[in-house]
């Protein structure tokens, strides 16, 4: 499995107020185009931009009706972005969203040979608007792509367009005619995005825009490049070693099998665990929040506030979790409150006691 963390930066060293100063002048560009289109939602706008800064996918996951599709479209935009819309039902094919050889006739010569038509996914961004509406084998064709930035058609490689994003929608509450995205196909997402109602006064300036004459569109203010360069310079921010063993700390506590101190909830509400990728997508993530909120040096705190989009869909609850009504963000919660921050023996101690009481 390539390694998520593994940077293949060649930039010259640069000073850390100056690269903390670059992402975050990208960043506060971003935000305030697509504030022009979208009215709040400012945490998931926050997340999607950190997973872009990180090179990573996000599945946003809300009801109809909350801007999921103009939000995704919007960032592509105000990035200058090649954007694709992939509208998932249960009669798509593979080949209609990766591409097909079809037969060519060279009418000078008469002869034929075989031409790849390039499907929707060779774009910047993807949006693969309600994902689990297509059967496995469909979904399936996102795979490649999104962990090794090609697709392979009649043995033939085909390297995808850089940057590349997948930023897939998900309906939480219409489970019928849908088919559930396997576990393989869910890790591969860095982020799991919950999308919530706006606030009243919000929804208020949403009806206000939408109901007069007047049109708000983004504009593009930064270039593939300046992305690609906000994704390497995030790469470079160092992690101490006591940051790393808290957010493993985290990971290695989900799992039910292993002999490590955990929370009751764990034991108690989950039938499996979250994976190496998630101990990497914590700590880049918190490399990009780090930089975000200005500093170029990554805290626990920075591992604690990415945990939930991180962790939610990489942790399966039990038939006890679904009787009691105890969600993944319960589990989290619990983590966050019961695992010790510093690691100290006196800290582990603590929390091997508690567990056993």
């Amino acid at each position: 499995m390539p390694d998520p963390l593994a940077s293949a930066s060649t930039l010259k060293a640069v000073e850390p107020e100056q690269a903390v100063a670059e992402v975050r002048q990208a960043h506060d560009r971003l935000r305030s185009e697509v504030a022009r289109v979208i009215v709040g939602q400012d945490a998931v706008v926050e997340q999607l931009l950190m997973a872009m800064f990180c090179k990573g996918h996000a599945l946003v996951v809300g009801v109809p009706g909350l801007a999921k599709t103009l939000l995704i479209s919007t960032i592509a935009r105000s990035v200058s972005l090649s954007f694709s819309r992939v509208q998932f039902t249960p009669d798509l094919m593979p080949s209609d969203i990766t591409g097909t050889e079809v037969i060519e006739e060279d009418k000078s010569t008469g002869t034929r040979e075989l031409r790849f038509v390039k499907g929707p996914i060779f774009a910047n961004v993807i949006l693969a608007d309600e994902i689990n509406r297509t059967p496995p084998k469909t979904q399936a064709a996102l795979l490649e792509a999104m962990q090794e930035h090609q697709v392979t058609v009649g043995g033939m490689q085909h390297r995808l367009p850089s940057p590349f994003f997948v930023l897939a929608t998900q309906n939480p509450i219409e489970q019928e005619g849908t088919y559930p995205l396997p576990e393989a196909q869910l890790d591969r997402f860095m982020f799991n995005i919950k999308i919530t109602y706006p606030t009243e006064a919000e929804e208020v300036e949403i009806i206000r825009r939408t109901t007069s004459a007047a049109e708000s569109k983004a504009t593009a203010v930064l270039t593939s490049q300046d992305v690609m360069r906000a994704q390497e310079l995030v790469r470079e921010v160092p992690v101490a070693d006591h940051v790393i063993r808290y957010a493993l700390r985290l990971v290695r506590a989900t799992r039910v099998k292993e002999p490590t101190p955990k929370p009751k909830m764990v034991t108690d509400y989950l039938s499996w665990g979250a994976g190496p990728r998630a101990s990497q997508y914590l700590i880049l993530a918190a490399k990009a929040r780090a930089v975000l909120s200005g500093s170029f040096h990554v805290t626990p705190e920075h591992i604690r506030s990415v945990a939930p989009p991180v962790l939610r869909h990489r942790i399966i609850t039990n038939f006890n979790a679904e009787a009691d009504n105890v969600t993944t963000d319960d589990v989290i919660d619990s983590l966050l409150r019961e695992i010790p921050i510093e690691g100290t023996d006196a800290a582990e101690k603590k929390l091997a006691d508690a567990v056993m009481r």
